[in-house]
């Protein structure tokens, strides 16, 4: 490997303390410690690192769109270039696969060139004049001008399921960084060396790029500790956070309990529903049955957007497509969950659904693993209920974080519309339906939409396109803010605020605001859209 994994907290110009208390990552697919050892962050240095990380605002929020164009753009050319060191060592860490790698490294780096195109663009900063009218009548209109402005340090949680996308360099650091707001990285247990493999790609990238100490930090440590002490501390403006759900509503808490109370992004938890109606069921079943299969199983379903649930009508197109998906989920190998804990919560989930025969739950198949050869070892499972069963039934309401799926039969339109009612807020919702279907059922769509971020017609939600108009966020509580995304260039306004200038002198404005308008922007003027100056 050409990078050296040192197994310590990354923080640029500033000497920090280490406690004694050291940890692994360990093998899923043999339950075996790797090296090196990594050193938790003292308690004590959070708040060298959170002032460092503010002292650092002060510069690198002045610096242009250009320059910050430039460095997310090292930081993805730094992380291309590490490319092999994490085929070589990230496997390890997580059993994923190398092609699973090459393309989450692909992603990372193209989310960051994304958010880079968009800032050196630059009118994303939503720049509006509203200029002064000194003769209306029956009150002078004063000078208005608003602009978006970063908010400040941010700290990201890495995500477990996403070593790449949604940890060090992902989707929340990539925004933070492009809207002009230093970020502090807490690193995933899970994956610390392929956590410390980009965090030196982006500390080269701070330093290439000569962007101030403090703009990056990498930090090793307890979620509890660490994380809730870097969350409450002043200096830290938002949060972004990819996680579990009592992981999530914890930081929330925390971030609300403080004096001055801030936004915390949380992804937490989805089951996202597929609905199937009745003429694509007839028509297309077997297809649709194969392709959810794959779906399902896809990453060992330890994917955000893993559909958890399956609406079909009942009747004999449904029994052939349960005994399809069953067959196929049964003959599928078992695989390592990326974690000890992700394997024994998965396995304690399922096992409580199949313990719930009795309830009205048929066990199609179940075999979640016992742990017993390995730790992380998991297999693939299928439950089927009918629509009045699973409303009456919170524990099928809950996410199975792994290779699993249930099926909901419903008997007429009604039980449909009340199924979907009673969902939580989810990421996704996919509708599977020809034309015809979606005239007999008028109420889908905008049932289903009050109720996930994201709609799909056909296909099936695992994979989530990076691109401006993605939304990867929903409604409580898939995410603790269903106004934002966390993939998509939308992403940025999580870490930004507007503020307004009234009767300003145009010498203390902004540049975005200036009558000259030396950035070329695309502004709103008077209510039109334009890149003339004033």
């Amino acid at each position: 490997m050409k990078t050296q994994i040192k197994g310590h907290s990354l923080v640029s110009g500033l000497t920090i303390q280490e406690s004694d208390t050291t940890f692994h990552a360990i093998n899923p697919a043999n339950d075996q410690a790797l090296k090196p050892e990594y050193h938790q962050l003292n308690a004590a240095s959070v708040e060298a690192i959170a002032t460092h990380a503010q002292a650092a605002f002060s510069d690198y929020n002045q610096r242009s769109g250009a320059e910050r164009a430039a460095f997310l753009r090292q930081i993805a050319d730094n992380i291309h270039a590490a490319v092999e060191d994490l085929v070589e060592y990230m496997p390890a860490e997580t059993a994923l696969p190398e092609p699973r790698v090459r393309g989450e490294t692909e992603r990372t780096t193209g989310q960051l060139r994304l958010f880079a195109n968009l800032i050196e663009e630059g009118s994303w900063v939503d720049a509006r004049i509203e200029t002064a009218q000194p003769d209306r009548k029956p009150l002078p209109k004063p000078d208005v001008r608003s602009v978006l402005q970063p908010l400040g340090p941010v700290i990201v949680f890495c995500a477990s399921n996403f070593p790449l996308a949604f940890s060090v360099a992902g989707g929340d650091t990539a925004a933070a960084l492009a809207s002009g707001c230093p970020v502090i990285v807490k690193a995933h247990h899970s994956h610390p060396g392929t956590a410390e493999i980009v965090g030196q790609a982006v500390m080269a990238a701070v330093e290439s790029c000569q962007m101030p100490d403090g703009t990056f930090s990498l930090v090793y440590g307890p979620g509890q500790e660490i994380g809730t002490a870097l969350v409450k501390h002043p200096a830290i403006k938002v949060v972004g956070f990819t996680g579990s759900r009592a992981g999530g509503t914890a930081l929330m808490k925390a971030a609300f309990e403080r004096d001055e109370p801030i936004p915390v992004y949380a992804e937490m938890s989805s089951i996202n529903p597929v609905v199937i109606l009745p003429e694509a069921l007839e028509q297309n079943g077997e297809t649709i049955a194969t392709d959810l299969h794959k779906s399902v199983t896809l990453g060992l379903g330890q994917f955000c957007t893993n559909p958890g649930l399956v609406l079909l009508p009942a009747g004999k197109a449904a029994n052939r497509f349960a005994t399809q998906l069953k067959d196929a989920l049964a003959n599928t190998a078992d695989g390592h969950s990326l974690n000890a804990g992700i394997a024994e919560a998965y396995r304690s989930t399922v096992n409580q659904l199949a313990s719930l025969q009795d309830s009205g739950v048929t066990v199609h198949h179940a075999n979640p693993g016992d742990g017993n050869n390995h730790k992380c070892q998991v297999g693939t499972a299928l439950f089927e209920v009918n629509a009045p069963t699973f409303l009456n039934l919170n524990a099928l309401h809950q996410e199975a974080f792994g290779p699993s799926t249930t099926l909901i039969t419903y008997q007429n339109q009604d039980e449909l519309i009340q199924v979907v009612s009673a969902f939580e807020g989810q990421l996704t919702g996919t509708i599977h339906a020809t034309g015809q279907d979606l005239q007999n059922t008028p109420n889908i769509v905008a049932t289903l939409q009050e109720r996930v971020g994201r709609i799909l017609f056909g296909g099936f939600p695992t994979g989530v396109e990076v691109c401006h108009a993605m939304v990867h966020g929903g409604p409580y509580p898939s995410t603790s803010d269903g106004r934002s995304t966390s993939v998509g260039t939308m992403a940025i306004h999580r870490f930004v605020r507007a503020v307004c200038y009234q009767c300003a002198p145009d010498a203390v404005l902004p540049d975005a605001l200036k009558n000259t308008n030396p950035l070329n922007l695309s502004r709103l003027i008077n209510g039109q859209r334009t890149r003339d100056p004033i």
